[in-house]
């Protein structure tokens, strides 16, 4: 009997979690939007709601981190070996700073939303890429200046703060291809 409810709580604990898995499959949009529907609806609400194509999204976060609902930056240690707290604030699928996350919080409303739910992440993700359409005429489908502008901040994006960052650059390079890579897979998904 005592061997029956260790394996139930077990088997209790272990199902909690089992969401927050990122996807087996990164590369492929079809596949990822099956594994993981929740995901995908996130991002079609999201696209609804502020205009933001899923694949300029689903890109972002794969940059970001790698569709991992807990992700954050890494330790910063002194003399190489004592942890001095993380390189920032950033955490979450969107990887969104501190500040940022409860700039949004306060704009929509939306007090209890959590960088690790994907529904909020993608929420927040729509409204940064919409604020930054409206305010640097950046557009939504653009995959490469949305995502320097949220790298970057949109003030660091309109003083062209990434020009002095050759991998950055290269960085948002690939998101824009990766954008273009699951725009052209999600046309072709059979749902």
């Amino acid at each position: 009997m005592k061997k029956f409810l260790i394996l139930t709580a077990v088997l209790i604990l272990g199902s909690c979690g089992g969401g927050s898995k990122a996807p087996r499959n990164l590369d492929n949009a079809c596949l990822l939007a099956r594994e993981k529907p929740a995901y995908y609806s996130a991002m079609k609400r999201t696209e609804a709601r502020w205009g933001v194509p899923v694949h300029v999204q689903m890109a972002t976060i794969h940059q970001e981190s790698r569709f991992v609902a807990n992700a954050k930056t890494p330790h910063r240690y002194a003399l190489g070996v004592i942890p001095i707290g993380r390189q920032s604030s950033a955490q979450g699928f969107s990887q969104a700073l501190d500040g940022t996350w409860e700039e949004y919080q306060r704009a929509t409303r939306r007090y209890g939303a959590r960088r690790s739910k994907i529904q909020d992440a993608t929420d927040f993700m729509g409204w940064y890429m919409d604020g930054s359409t409206e305010k640097l005429g950046i557009s939504k489908w653009d995959a490469r200046a949305q995502y320097l502008a949220y790298h970057e901040g949109r003030t660091g994006y309109a003083n062209g703060s990434y020009n002095a960052k050759g991998w950055l650059l290269a960085v948002a390079d690939k998101v824009a291809d990766r954008a273009e890579m699951y725009r052209q897979q999600l046309r072709t998904c059979r749902r």
